[in-house]
């Protein structure tokens, strides 16, 4: 492709609502443009690395076993009824009616739909397993679409659906999707980890969630750098450390203090000249309409997952400005874990730890000393429910874990029977005996890889892709000044053109007449893996400049035999 005819406007500035290197990077150069908040246009080069994307994954998919289909983005919400999802979605989901005042919505996801196709086509168990899947563009109504193509209202999407007899079966489909999903990431040249996730809207269990490992990453990730234990902060879990039991000996007696408009940990640790793990935090949330507390050192989170599955099956609901707002007599800030009003108390096994605990007084400006576990109060369910923090020890090996961040770009769960109870697809055993398909569904951000692969590979000069994202393999840069070699210097940059592409290599071509400067800043910026430069000085010693553009390193190849100028 010759740049002089190439579709591309490059920037000199960055666009002004960019936050992250690659909403940056690939808005200058040229790749995408901004149609609304969240959605994107792809200009010419940026359709190639997308496509490119798409083939890797559609090639891994496959070999797998899968079998591609292509879904109507527009759904039914009639099916979102049966699955009980449309209100679980809620405003995030794009919403339609046709003239007829039928429902419809922009498909945020497609689990229903292929769901409720399977069960039209399939009913017996000679009919499975069978893995479906297609790469397609779905809708999200993000609040707050930020960081470009990584939290954006459309995106490309592939998305896999696995049905089988059992969970046995399942399992085998499941591992299938797993190892084609890390030979996707592999092949895009990203650094990855497989990390244990919650399902969240998608139900489930089994889920994994595969990060990209990246600075401005949205989801923190634990892992152990001595063993293979990885997962999300919310799915994360910490080993067993020291638990003496609390109370033991003497202990003084519990004293009231004044603490006036100091309801925050931080101000009360100061006030009494105390380490903020020295205090509790009492955490109030929802369980079936009543009051609960959940009680954790003061320099510790509650993960709220966690504490869901503390109770489950009963659901659990953190409690918002609005519940206070509605219960005026809750002293906001200054609640104790010996508060009367609570249904049950939740703690963390942390809380065995200390003996004599700062806890709220359970009246405003008031706080407690010398709080005991089991003469001032009681706890009614024990569970790991604290947020994972850096240090903490691995719960497999103990050592101390660490933690990153990451950008989601491939998820894969366990659906179980959820959306075929609900859809209806059953089949009919060898006793003619009918029972609910065991599902998976496997995501993977093909939009996202783009933006994960830019965040991962660039530099102060511009994006520097993989070989095999590049939307060109080589980038072809003729100078020819201004002097009597020019007709000459030009006449070899357009025979080495023709000769690259002649071998089936991907050529941009910089035929365009302007500086030298101008052409450099450029190819720095659009970052093709291979630079070469055809010269007035080059031509006249017989040599083409070549330039890796990941590393700078630049050598000289033979003017007349370049042959395969992209590096292994």
């Amino acid at each position: 492709m010759r740049m002089s005819s190439l579709f591309l406007r490059t920037l000199r500035d960055d666009p002004a609502d960019a936050e992250v290197e690659s909403h940056r990077l690939l808005v200058r150069a040229g790749y995408i443009r901004r149609v609304s908040a969240g959605i994107y246009s792809w200009l010419p080069l940026g359709y190639r690395v997308l496509r490119k994307v798409e083939q890797i994954v559609r090639e891994e998919m496959d070999a797998a076993g899968a079998q591609e289909v292509l879904l109507s983005i527009v759904q039914p919400l009639e099916l979102w009824d049966r699955s009980g999802r449309d209100k679980a979605y809620g405003p995030v989901m794009f919403r339609l009616h046709d003239r007829k005042e039928t429902g419809y919505c922009l498909s945020p996801t497609a689990e229903e739909l292929v769901t409720s196709i399977v069960a039209q086509e399939y009913g017996s168990y000679r009919d499975l397993p069978v893995t479906l899947y297609q790469i397609n563009w779905k809708y999200r109504d993000e609040l707050r679409p930020r960081f470009g193509l990584l939290r954006g209202r459309e995106f490309l999407m592939k998305d896999a659906y696995s049905f089988d007899v059992d969970l046995d079966a399942f399992r085998a489909s499941y591992r299938q999707m797993y190892d084609a999903y890390q030979r996707v990431f592999e092949r895009c040249a990203l650094t990855f980890r497989a990390v244990e996730a919650d399902s969240g809207e998608m139900g489930g269990s089994e889920s994994r969630e595969f990060m990209a490992v990246a600075a401005v990453g949205e989801d923190d990730f634990v892992w152990c750098p001595n063993c293979e234990y990885a997962a999300n902060v919310e799915a994360a879990r910490r080993g067993a450390g020291a638990d003496p039991t609390a109370g033991a000996g003497e202990q003084p007696p519990t004293e009231e203090v004044h603490t006036p408009d100091v309801p925050g940990i931080a101000g009360v640790a100061d006030l009494l000249k105390v380490e903020p793990n020295t205090l509790l935090k009492s955490i109030m949330f929802d369980v079936d309409g009543k009051l609960g507390l959940a009680i954790v050192p003061g320099d510790r989170e509650v993960n709220e997952l966690a504490l869901a599955a503390a109770l489950a099956p009963r659901p659990v609901r953190l409690y918002g400005d609005d519940d206070f707002t509605a219960h005026p007599e809750l002293p906001k800030g200054y609640v104790g874990p010996h508060y009367s009003g609570a249904s049950v108390v939740v703690a963390d096994p942390m809380v065995r730890s200390g003996s004599a605990w700062v806890t709220g007084a359970n009246r405003v400006d008031h706080h407690a000393r010398n709080m005991v576990l089991g003469r001032d109060f009681a706890v009614d369910v024990w569970a790991d429910i604290v947020s994972v923090v850096r240090g903490d020890p691995c719960p497999r090996c103990g050592e101390p874990l660490s933690i990153d961040r990451g950008i989601e770009v491939g998820h894969v769960f366990n659906l179980g029977t959820k959306f075929s109870e609900a859809l209806d697809a059953r089949y009919t055993d060898e006793k003619g005996e009918q029972h609910p398909m065991v599902m998976g569904c496997y995501g993977i951000g093909v939009s996202r890889v783009v933006a994960a692969v830019a965040e991962e590979y660039h530099d102060e000069h511009g994006l520097a892709w993989p070989a095999a994202l590049a939307p060109y393999a080589v980038h072809l840069i003729a100078v020819p000044g201004r002097g009597e070699q020019a007709a000459s210097v030009t006449a070899e940059a357009e025979r080495v053109y023709e000769e690259l592409r002649g071998r089936g290599i991907d050529v941009l071509f910089d035929d365009r007449d302007v500086s030298p400067g101008v052409k450099f800043a450029d190819a720095d910026l659009v970052g093709m893996p291979v630079q070469l430069v055809v010269g007035a000085k080059g031509v006249g010693r017989g040599v083409i400049e070549r330039k890796v553009r990941a590393t700078g390193a630049r050598d000289e190849l033979p003017l007349r035999d370049v042959s395969d100028p992209r590096v292994p």
